[in-house]
């Protein structure tokens, strides 16, 4: 069965849940989640390399952790994306 893209997705959605753990942890600060949610994505993007995950869209240790790192940073900007608009939606309902 072959993941491709999915493997790629799944890295972001974990990133995404491990950033989300670290904002509702009081004593860690909010300018530690790119960091974890990249530290993250480099380490389950060499996982998915090793583990031989079907289709995953790299074929090098180098490349594996860069496109595990992206995708965890891909997690931190989805979540700035929300933010933002959540944002921009509460704006012109005061207005």
């Amino acid at each position: 069965m072959e993941f491709g893209i999915a493997s790629v997705a799944a890295i972001t959605v974990i990133c995404y849940l491990a950033g989300l753990t670290v904002k509702a942890v009081p004593w860690l600060s909010d300018r530690c989640i790119p960091i974890l949610c990249g530290l993250c994505g480099g380490v389950l993007g060499l996982a998915g390399l090793y583990l031989a995950v079907d289709g995953f869209p790299a074929g090098d240790p180098l490349t594996a952790l860069a496109v595990g790192i992206v995708s965890g940073l891909a997690a931190t900007g989805a979540d700035q994306a929300k933010k933002q608009l959540n944002e921009k939606n509460e704006k012109e309902l005061t207005e």
